[in-house]
């Protein structure tokens, strides 16, 4: 029998038992040749030992989609079906120079008349919530709850805004803060919705068809410091 020396150090013991575990050639494959400590997870698996008609599955399982993530899926879907196209900042500031384009800046008056690019039109797509209807004051509760003392809503004068101002016809690109994307990512497969397109979604529903979205939003335009003007 080979000897066991004990090492008495004091982070572990150390037990020299290689030399007298046993070998397996491939023909050894049946588990009375191999200890059980030895059988793969599946042979043990398999045993006797576990009530019959019972089977193991994978706990790892995909999260169900909240109603917001549905929702938005569905307006991807319909952006894509559309062919609403996203434009860099360069390619949209050289479209409304050359090419006539209108920039549609769906953020708050306020955030507009901070800073904007020259010629933009504001029309907001969410607004600060106006009414005091027994919901609209639990809304406001909601919103406060998580430090948010300015709610919003969506605006439901968007639509007729814009189409008092700009024609059907027209080629719009909307911009936002942050701008959102359609691109799938391994992280966020639908890509990330944002206001701009949210409101370039209510755009093609309402019959404009050369709608597009500006990617990076004026985040992006203001860090690449292309031309914009204020209102204060």
């Amino acid at each position: 029998m080979t000897s066991i020396p004990l090492r008495s150090s004091s982070s572990s013991l150390h037990l020299n038992i290689y030399s007298s575990l046993p070998t397996f050639s491939p023909k050894h494959t049946h588990d009375h040749h191999i200890p059980c400590c030895f059988r793969s997870t599946s042979q043990r698996l398999s045993s006797k030992t576990l009530p019959r008609g019972l089977i193991i599955r994978n706990a790892a399982t995909k999260p169900a989609k909240s109603p917001a993530e549905e929702d938005w899926k569905i307006k991807r879907e319909y952006l894509v079906q559309k062919k609403v196209r996203s434009v860099d900042v360069k390619e949209a500031l050289r479209l409304q120079k050359e090419n006539n384009f209108v920039i549609l800046d769906v953020r708050p008056v306020a955030e507009f008349k901070e800073a904007h690019p020259p010629g933009a039109i504001n029309v907001q797509i969410y607004r600060l919530i106006k009414e005091w209807t027994a919901w609209d004051i639990a809304r406001r509760a909601a919103f406060a709850f998580f430090g948010i003392f300015s709610g919003t809503e969506e605006n439901p004068e968007f639509i007729q805004s814009v189409e008092s101002q700009i024609d059907k016809n027209a080629k719009i690109i909307v911009a936002c803060s942050a701008g959102g994307t359609m691109k799938p990512t391994q992280n966020l497969p639908e890509g990330q919705q944002s206001r701009s397109l949210i409101a370039a979604y209510l755009l093609v529903l309402n019959g404009y068809a050369n709608v597009f979205h500006l990617e990076g939003g004026l985040y992006k335009w203001f860090k690449e410091e292309l031309p914009s003007v204020s209102e204060e």
